[in-house]
């Protein structure tokens, strides 16, 4: 299931992002031959007008083909549609179309999800009747881990033999579990709307900064629905989407800071297959998670988009600049070279965290 709704975001993203460079386009007078979702091989397409809509196999991008975009077709053709033969402030519009459409996608999501009610983690003295205590995160290898527990999963009662958790607060429910070691306790929880039970034997776990006790390996938290009226939550999606660039920018910087110093700890980036991880995890927290999730991701795809690197829209954003600067097209058989060459680093790149992805599941 979880790889099916990473489709779907997929899809979606990949949708909102290439349907900022088509409408752009079009907008600008330029010829669009083509608008793909995926990559070849091709599934299913059809005929509209001078473009054709491709649905593709490889369900991991998807593009705009305009005519004269690599500059081959403007050389033997003197249309003004071609994309090489359009003023550069067009060409610029178009190549920012995306990741602008990106953007504005993630703080539509946001926005909405501040209007429609977002998942709030509250302090226990703020808990009223709507908030419920949610397990926020899971030990791997735990007892918990093993019982099935999951992030999202909404506890409902714990008991031993002989007593109740005196109240579902997360200091009462860890209190509970650090009095009873080596005892089985009984966890009756809710997942989507099903109540499951596990049974779980506390065991001593040491955990930096914190003393040994009992545990089973779990983290929990009160969480209540809040809706905000329309203008806060305008203003808030907005808040979230500025300081949600900002901070990926800075970390993609670092990333790329401590590459070049030798320095870089790739144990954290995360490819195709730990997306589709944390998207189900998302989904466990309910429909308003995982639209934030999806918004972060669209965050993440406008800012990888503007970096300078070639194949990428900023490396070809970077072109159309050089061009404006010299007064001239550059070669297009030198620009096709340098993206054919940025291109096969993104495949490399992508197979290279797709099998750290891989490895961290076994």
């Amino acid at each position: 299931m979880s790889i099916l709704i990473f489709l779907a975001v997929l899809f979606v993203l990949v949708l909102v992002h290439e349907f900022g460079h088509f409408i752009t386009a079009k907008w600008s007078g330029m010829r669009v031959d083509e608008f793909g979702i995926g990559f070849p091989p091709r599934i299913f397409s059809f005929r509209r007008g001078e473009t054709e809509y491709t649905l593709n196999a490889l369900p991991i991008g998807g593009f705009v083909r305009i005519y004269g975009e690599n500059g081959e077709d403007a050389i033997t053709s003197d249309t003004p549609r071609a994309f090489a033969h359009r003023p550069r402030i067009l060409q610029a519009v178009v190549l920012i179309a995306g990741v602008t459409m990106n953007i504005l996608f993630a703080f539509l999501l946001y926005t909405t999800t501040y209007i429609t009610g977002v998942m709030t983690i509250v302090p226990e003295i703020e808990r009223s009747d709507a908030s419920s205590l949610v397990v926020t995160s899971v030990l791997p290898d735990s007892v918990a881990s093993k019982a099935g527990l999951r992030s999202g999963d909404t506890i409902i009662s714990l008991s031993s033999p002989e007593n109740t958790a005196p109240d579902l607060l997360p200091s009462k429910v860890s209190d509970f579990i650090g009095t009873h070691g080596e005892k089985s306790l009984m966890l009756t929880y809710k997942r989507s709307s099903t109540e499951h039970t596990a049974v779980l034997v506390p065991h001593s776990m040491e955990i930096k900064g914190e003393e040994t006790r009992p545990r089973v390996g779990f983290t929990m938290g009160l969480v209540e629905k809040k809706s905000y009226p329309f203008t806060q939550a305008v203003i808030e999606g907005g808040k979230d989407t500025y300081y949600g660039l900002i901070r990926i920018a800075i970390g993609i910087g670092a990333l790329a800071y401590q590459s070049v110093r030798g320095t870089a700890n790739f144990s954290d980036v995360t490819g195709p297959i730990g997306i589709a991880g944390l998207v189900g995890d998302a989904s466990h927290f309910g429909f308003s998670a995982l639209m934030t999730f999806t918004a972060f991701i669209s965050l993440n795809l406008a800012v990888i988009n503007m970096l300078p690197l070639p194949a990428l829209d900023g490396g070809r954003l970077l072109m159309v600049i050089i061009e404006a600067l010299i007064r001239r097209p550059l070669d297009h058989r030198y620009v096709a070279k340098i993206n054919m060459v940025g291109f096969a680093l993104l495949l490399l790149l992508m197979v290279v965290v797709t099998t750290h992805d891989i490895i961290k599941l076994f």
